[in-house]
């Protein structure tokens, strides 16, 4: 039985506490003709996943409905009977996106051990962003106000957390990401506003769920980071803008990768690039490709690798940092030659790796890209017997790594010390050494 976290929450958003509930609940049933007792506990039973019975679910939705001054669904409220359609109609999302962000800063375990979701149920978001109905008009009505400086507002929190996981990591930045979606975010998304402010609204929002599903992805939580990427490609298709999904489905691509979803990595891709169409910007489309390529060479596949590597370093040509979107930032010189690195090393091609590796870490980027690129760098470099090199990157790596917190970046060390650790050489002991030390301070 799973928590309500969307009752929780709409309780939360109505001002109203558990007993309160439980006695609107019993008044309501007594003018149904019944005598019910509810108290405090039955509430907290309702938000451990029970269901009560008979009428009383529909009676809990006219209650809320009432306080919060719109119409709410069994659904709405956690207490339906089926699950509810992939298509969401968006005001229930709404209240489900925000249930999720309460939960995962409450720590609830339901929330932040969600299973990955795999099958049709992984697809299924990206199959509807792609597909119609489109929504015709996303203003609402509610209690306060919101206007283009408070959208203002998001996109610069968007930046700032972006810059602070790309020096701090995931693990330490999630939980400020998630605290300004609960005080600040939410509360917007339920105030009123008109369509075309809504739209920003929503694309504004997107960008920061996005941030947070990738601290969640670099927390090591695979499928809430899926649910983060879920609510943020369906704030795209609220925003309308096509080239922000096509941002969204590359982080899913990504996650992919990681998870060893290659043939669904591959999908993710050609979905991007089909559905964002002219509206791509070249930056994302390099991207797309070459993480296309890093799928078909897992699989083995030179020749659609290669296909996909050239697209991208055609893709690359044509980038414009000025026409780029703020979230296509990441795209920065040396990102190619890294993933073009590590395609060509699944191949086998490891001299052409090396070269593309090392030219990856003399262009200056932020440091979380310049540790990825030395991790890549040691790899292509111990495949191609170069042990003293790779112990030599493997320091200068642990070196930036100092002060960040990052799943994604302790499994690379984890794996660059398995190798390093079998070669034997001489040269690789004192790293070895500093990567374990490294290793036993808990994230």
């Amino acid at each position: 039985m799973d928590a309500n976290t969307l009752l929780d929450a709409l309780l939360d958003e109505a001002g109203m506490s558990r007993t309160g509930l439980a006695t609107r609940v019993n008044r309501a049933t007594r003018a149904q003709g019944k005598t019910y007792s509810y108290d405090h506990s039955s509430v907290i039973r309702w938000l451990r996943g029970q269901r009560p019975r008979g009428i009383v679910p529909d009676l809990i939705r006219e209650i809320l409905s009432g306080r919060l001054g719109r119409p709410l669904t069994v659904d709405d409220i956690g207490m339906g009977v089926a699950p509810p359609p992939v298509s969401t109609p968006l005001t229930g999302f709404v209240g489900r996106a925000t249930a999720l962000w309460r939960g995962d800063q409450q720590q609830r375990p339901d929330v932040q051990e969600a299973p990955v979701i795999t099958g049709l149920p992984a697809v299924g978001p990206v199959w509807e962003w792609e597909n119609p109905p489109e929504d015709v008009d996303v203003s609402r009505r509610g209690t306060i106000q919101v206007g283009i400086a408070d959208v203002s507002s998001l996109r610069t929190a968007r930046s700032h957390y972006e810059q602070m996981y790309r020096k701090a990591g995931g693990v330490t930045t999630r939980s400020r990401v998630l605290g300004f979606l609960n005080a600040e975010t939410a509360p917007l998304l339920r105030g009123s506003y008109s369509d075309a402010t809504g739209r920003e609204l929503h694309r504004a929002t997107g960008g920061l769920v996005a941030v947070a599903g990738i601290c969640a992805y670099d927390s090591d939580a695979q499928g809430l980071a899926q649910r983060y990427f879920h609510q943020a490609l369906r704030l795209a298709k609220a925003s309308g803008d096509r080239a922000f999904g096509g941002y969204v489905i590359a982080l899913m691509v990504n996650q992919s990768l990681f998870m060893a979803e290659y043939r669904q990595a591959v999908a993710f891709a050609e979905a991007g690039l089909r559905t964002a169409g002219g509206a791509i910007s070249h930056a994302l489309a390099c991207d797309l490709y070459a993480m296309q390529a890093k799928a078909y060479s897992r699989m083995g596949d030179q020749t659609q690798a290669h296909r996909c590597m050239t697209a991208a370093e055609r893709e690359a040509g044509q980038i414009r940092p000025a026409d780029e979107p703020a979230e296509t930032g990441y795209v920065q010189g040396g990102l190619l030659e890294t993933n073009l690195a590590d395609a060509l090393m699944r191949l086998g091609d490891t001299a052409a790796a090396q070269t593309y590796a090392a030219e990856a870490v003399e262009v200056q980027t932020h440091e979380r890209g310049r540790i990825h690129r030395l991790a890549t760098l040691a790899d292509c470099q111990l495949r191609g017997g170069d042990v003293e090199h790779a112990a030599s990157t493997a320091t200068v790596m642990l070196d930036r790594m100092e002060g960040m917190e990052s799943h994604r970046l302790r499994d690379r060390l984890i794996k660059l010390r398995r190798t390093l650790a079998g070669s034997q050489a001489r040269a690789t002991s004192d790293v070895v050494t500093r990567i374990d030390d490294t290793l036993c301070i808990p994230l």
